[in-house]
This record gives structure tokens, C-alpha cells and sequence, in this order.
């Protein structure tokens, strides 16, 4: 009996040296860099493991802005157009598309898991953490559970109307604004709703936006797959 009490405590003791390990860049903030702090991240807990969003959420569609300059960045940040998620996050993510697809629905994913470093690079053209993540503190996309996305309607296999397009930083965006045309009103509330039912939280000035609220529990990377 005494043994079973003190596995927990034993792994709670390994998980702290681990995160010992990780360097701190020059905001104090650990930052997974290698491919070997992942492998062994993933190793002491499953859950931290990045899922190939493709080969795990069949139909889903992608639209990866910034592989291109199609962006509010207008440069390629991305070399590949991969989209991964955490394992509980890209769970969640199929539940939210098989409830979509009875409906008549599809998820298009503009971006999932970001290095660390193009949320900096990221900041220093949109200084406004409003609408790109503050590198002092570390964005829900770099550590794999934040996702952008929209629907595609599943006959048509187009994307639906929304108040903007993906990266619009007015405030047709915002969660509280009300488009002039019920048809979008009624596509972003199915989306938010849909999410919202399987565990993500949205965010009030971007309709894409959504992560798990548990973010803080999976570590900055600044790696790419």
C-alpha cells in the first residue's frame, strides 16, 4: 500500500526534473527546442504527443495561410502546411467534426500547432496581443492545443459564409458583433456552439480562435514537424 502512495509522488517528482530541463529563453519562459525534449516529453506522458491532424480526423480540410503570403503578415512563415494538435486537443477536434458531418458540415483548419518563434516574429508586425499572442507569454498554438479554423458546407465542399475572413482585425471578428445576414450569424454559431459542446473555449475577438482551457498543463515548443 505504501508503494501505490508514493508511485504518484515519484511521478511528480520525474515530471519536475523534466521540466527542470527545459531551457528558459530571455522571457523566463521554458521553451521545448529539440526534438529530444519532445520524444522524451511524450515518453513520461502521452497526452503530450503531437497528432497528425490529417491522418487522424479523416475529411478534415486545410487552408494554411502561413505557408503563403496570403497572410496579415504578407510573408511565408511555414515551410510545410502539416497541422498537429495534442492528442486530448485533436480528440476533441474528431468529435467536433463527426457532430459537423451530421449536419451536413466539415472543419477547415487554418492553423493548429505554431513554433514558438513565429508568434514572435508574428508580434513584432501586430503589436497588439488582442490579435497575436504576446511572446512574453506564449500562445495556446505553440503549445499545441489552440486551433483556427472554419466550416466547409460538405455538398458543396466550400467554405461557408462568416462575418470576415480568417485574420480580420476589426471588430465584424469580434464574438459580439451581429452580421447583417442571419445565414452567417447562424454558421458562426453553429461552430462556436459545436466547439464550445466538446471542450474548447473560444476567444471574443477572433471567430476562428479556439484552445483547451487546460493549456498551461502542455509546454511551449519551438519545433517543427
Amino acid at each position: 500500500m505504501r508503494i501505490r502512495l508514493l508511485l504518484p509522488l515519484l511521478g511528480a517528482i520525474i515530471s519536475q526534473a523534466n521540466a527542470q530541463k527545459i531551457p528558459v529563453n530571455k522571457y523566463g519562459l521554458a521553451v521545448l527546442n529539440t526534438q529530444q525534449q519532445y520524444e522524451q516529453l511524450v515518453k513520461n506522458d502521452s497526452n503530450q504527443q503531437l497528432v497528425n491532424l490529417e491522418h487522424y480526423i479523416p475529411g478534415i480540410k486545410k487552408d494554411i495561410r502561413y505557408a503563403t503570403t496570403n497572410n496579415f503578415t504578407k510573408q511565408r512563415l511555414y515551410t510545410r502546411t502539416d497541422i498537429y494538435l495534442r492528442l486530448p486537443a485533436a480528440k476533441a477536434l474528431k468529435a467536433v467534426q463527426e457532430a459537423l458531418r451530421k449536419k451536413g458540415y466539415g472543419l477547415l483548419i487554418y492553423d493548429a500547432y505554431r513554433p514558438y518563434h513565429v508568434t514572435e516574429a508574428m508580434f513584432k508586425i501586430v503589436p497588439n496581443d488582442l490579435y497575436a499572442a504576446d511572446p512574453r507569454k506564449g500562445s495556446g498554438h505553440n503549445r499545441g492545443v489552440a486551433v483556427d479554423l472554419s466550416m466547409v458546407d460538405l455538398t458543396t465542399n466550400k467554405p461557408v459564409a462568416m462575418p470576415t475572413d480568417f485574420d480580420d482585425f476589426t471588430l465584424k471578428a469580434h464574438e459580439n458583433y451581429t452580421p447583417a445576414d442571419p445565414g452567417v450569424t447562424a454558421n458562426r454559431k453553429l461552430l462556436r456552439d459545436t466547439m464550445k459542446q466538446h471542450g474548447f473555449k473560444g476567444s471574443s475577438t477572433e471567430w476562428w480562435h479556439y484552445y483547451l482551457p487546460d493549456y498551461k498543463k502542455y509546454p511551449l515548443m519551438d519545433i517543427f514537424f
